[in-house]
C-alpha cells in the first residue's frame, strides 16, 4: 500500500526527503527547469531507493540504461511520474573490475528483462536475479562475447558456437500426459522470427515462454561514433509500423542534449499531426490482424481495404507511405500548405465514419465476440506490475498516457479523450483500438482548423557534449531513446526502449490458462511488434 504521506511528496521535494531517509548513502538534486531529479547512491542502497520510488511514490519505470566508462561501470535508472513528478534519473556506479549490480527486478518487475539484456550485451550481473543468460545473444554467441562492451569489434566475425544437439528447454510441468508445444520460429507470410514455448497438460496453456532477438540487430552498437544524422536513419528504419514515432524520440533527444530553443510552433503541430496519421494508420492494421485472427475473412478485407487507403493518404501527403524522411532535429525537413492539412483531414474523416460502420458490425457479431470475450485477460495489477504501456495497459483499466502525463510536441494545447476499458480481455483491447483510431482522426480534424503560421524548421547550434532523454506515445505506448553524443555530434552512447519491448515481456499474463486456440487471436489483440525488440 502506499503511504498517503509519500505519495504526495513533490519533485522539488525530492533531494530533502531521500536524504533523511539515506543520510550520507544518497545524493539528490533537482534540475534549473525542475522537471527533473538526479540523484546518486551507493549500490547497497539502490534496491531499497527503487523500491520507494516506485511502490510508495507511485513512479512509473521507463528504461535502465548501461554506460562502460574508462575506471567504472554506470548505471542510470530512469523513472517517470505525470506532469508534476516528471523525472528522477537514478545514478549506480561500480568500479570497472566488479561487474555486479545488484537486481532490482524483485521490487520493480517492470526491469526484469532490462537486467536480463544488459547481462547479455555488457556481461554484467544482477545479484539476486532468477533468471539470467541466454536471452538476446542465442546459442550461436560464445560465452564471454559480449556485443555492447567498447573492446568488441562489429566490423570483424566472431567464431560461432555450435549449439548443442541435446539441449532441451527447461520444463516446468512434470505431471503425466503433461507436454511442450513450440510454435515458430519461422511462419508463413510476412510474419517476423519469434518462438512461443507453450507447456500444458490438456488443452489449456499453462505456461507461455516467448523468445525474440532471432535477428537481433545491434542498432545500439551501430550507433557508436556515427553522426546524429545516420543515427537518425536507424532510428526511424528499425521498425517500419512505427517509424515516425521513434524518429520523433530520436529527434527530441538530440534537441534536448543541445538545449536549443524551441522547435518552431509550426513543426510541433504538423510533428503532432503525422504521429496521429501514423497511429490511426497502426490501429487499422492491428484491428485486420485480430479480425483476421478469428476467421472473419470479409471484415479482415474491409479494414485492409481502409489500411491502404490511409497508406496511400500518407504517401500522397508526405512523399512515403511510412513516413520516413520527415523528422530532422530541428523540425521537419519540409513544410506543407494548410490546404493540404485540410484535405488531409477530410479524406481520414470519410476513412473515420467507413471504420465506424464496421465497428458497427462487429459489435453485434457474436461468433466474433465469443473468441474476444473474456479471453487474453490481464488483470489491472498483472498489468501495473509488469509496467505495460499503451492500449494494452489502458483496457486494464491504466489510463496512461505520455501524450497527457508528459506533453511533448504541440500535445499540450489540443484536447482529446483518453479511452480506457477495464476488463483486460481481448475485446477491450480491440474497443480500445477503435476509439483512439477515432481520437487521432479528431486531433487531426482540431490542428488543420487554426495551424500555426511560420517556419517548419531551425537551425541547430553547434554540437556540445551532454545526454537527454526523448519520449513519445507510440501507437504502442511509451518509447524511451536516450541519447549520448560528444563536441563533434557524434554518438558515444544510443539506448532505446520501445513499447513491444515492455509489452513482451508481460504477454504470458494474457496467454496462460486458455486454451491452444486462443493463443492465436490473443497474440492478434496484443499487436506487438518483433522488430521493435530485435533493434
Amino acid at each position: 500500500m502506499k503511504s498517503k504521506t509519500d505519495n504526495n511528496i513533490k519533485l522539488s521535494d525530492l533531494p530533502r526527503a531521500l536524504s533523511s531517509r539515506w543520510p550520507d548513502r544518497v545524493r539528490a538534486s533537482l534540475a534549473p527547469d525542475k522537471l527533473l531529479c538526479r540523484i546518486e547512491c551507493h549500490p547497497a542502497e539502490l534496491t531499497g531507493v527503487c523500491e520507494w520510488l516506485s511502490s510508495k511514490l507511485g513512479y512509473r519505470f521507463a528504461t535502465m540504461i548501461i554506460e562502460e566508462a574508462a575506471e567504472d561501470w554506470v548505471g542510470q535508472y530512469i523513472f517517470y511520474g505525470g506532469r508534476e513528478k516528471a523525472f528522477v534519473y537514478l545514478t549506480v556506479r561500480q568500479v570497472k573490475s566488479d561487474k555486479s549490480f545488484p537486481s532490482i527486478s524483485k521490487v520493480v518487475h517492470a526491469a526484469d528483462w532490462h537486467e536480463r539484456e544488459a547481462e547479455d550485451l555488457f556481461g554484467l550481473v544482477f545479484a539476486g536475479h532468477p533468471r539470467l543468460n541466454d536471452f538476446v545473444l542465442h546459442e550461436e554467441w560464445p560465452e564471454g562475447v559480449n556485443p555492447m562492451k567498447r573492446e568488441f569489434n562489429a566490423k570483424e566475425p566472431y567464431l560461432h558456437r555450435e549449439a548443442k544437439p541435446e539441449w532441451r528447454p527447461k520444463a516446468i510441468l512434470h505431471e503425466p500426459g503433461a507436454f511442450m508445444m513450440p510454435i515458430g520460429p519461422v511462419y508463413a507470410g510476412a510474419a517476423e522470427s519469434v518462438h512461443f514455448l507453450l507447456e500444458t497438460v490438456g488443452e489449456d496453456v499453462v505456461r507461455t515462454i516467448p523468445r525474440l532477438f532471432y535477428k537481433y540487430r545491434g542498432v545500439e552498437k551501430i550507433a557508436e561514433g556515427q553522426p546524429v544524422e545516420k543515427v537518425l536513419l536507424l532510428a526511424e528504419r528499425f521498425s517500419g509500423s512505427a517509424a515516425f514515432a521513434h524518429s520523433l524520440a530520436f529527434c527530441q533527444a538530440v534537441e534536448g542534449t543541445m538545449g536549443a530553443d524551441e522547435v518552431p510552433r509550426r513543426a510541433r503541430e504538423l510533428r503532432v499531426l503525422l504521429a496521429e496519421l501514423e497511429r490511426m494508420r497502426h490501429h487499422l492494421s492491428a484491428i485486420e490482424g485480430i479480425c483476421s485472427s478469428t476467421g472473419l475473412a470479409v471484415a479482415a478485407s474491409q479494414t485492409g481495404i481502409l489500411e491502404e487507403e490511409l497508406l496511400r493518404l500518407s504517401a500522397e501527403f508526405t512523399g512515403h507511405r511510412y513516413l520516413f524522411g520527415l523528422n530532422i532535429p530541428g523540425g521537419l525537413s519540409r513544410d506543407f500548405t494548410n490546404e493540404e492539412c485540410r484535405k488531409l483531414a477530410r479524406k481520414i474523416n470519410e476513412i473515420l465514419k467507413k471504420l465506424e460502420e464496421l465497428q458497427g458490425m462487429l459489435r453485434y457479431s457474436s461468433s466474433f465476440l465469443d473468441r474476444l470475450e473474456e479471453v487474453g485477460i490481464i488483470s489491472r495489477e498483472g498489468a501495473m506490475n509488469y509496467g505495460l504501456v499503451g492500449p494494452v495497459a489502458r483496457a486494464c483499466g491504466i489510463r496512461h498516457d505520455l501524450r497527457r502525463a508528459l506533453p511533448y510536441a504541440a500535445y499540450d494545447s489540443v484536447q482529446f479523450s483518453l479511452p480506457a476499458e477495464r476488463e483486460g480481455d481481448g475485446y477491450a483491447r480491440l474497443r480500445l483500438l477503435f476509439q483512439e483510431a477515432e481520437q487521432s482522426a479528431n486531433i487531426i480534424a482540431q490542428l488543420t482548423r487554426s495551424l500555426a503560421g511560420g517556419n517548419v524548421y531551425k537551425q541547430m547550434d553547434k554540437f556540445s557534449s551532454g545526454s537527454a532523454l526523448g519520449w513519445v506515445e507510440a501507437p504502442l505506448g511509451a518509447a524511451f531513446h536516450w541519447l549520448r553524443i560528444d563536441d563533434n555530434g557524434r554518438v558515444v552512447r544510443y539506448d532505446l526502449t520501445t513499447p513491444s519491448f515492455t509489452n513482451w515481456h508481460g504477454f504470458h499474463l494474457a496467454a496462460e490458462d486458455f486454451a491452444f486456440q486462443d493463443f492465436p487471436i490473443i497474440l492478434a489483440t496484443f499487436g506487438l511488434s518483433v522488430a521493435e525488440s530485435d533493434r
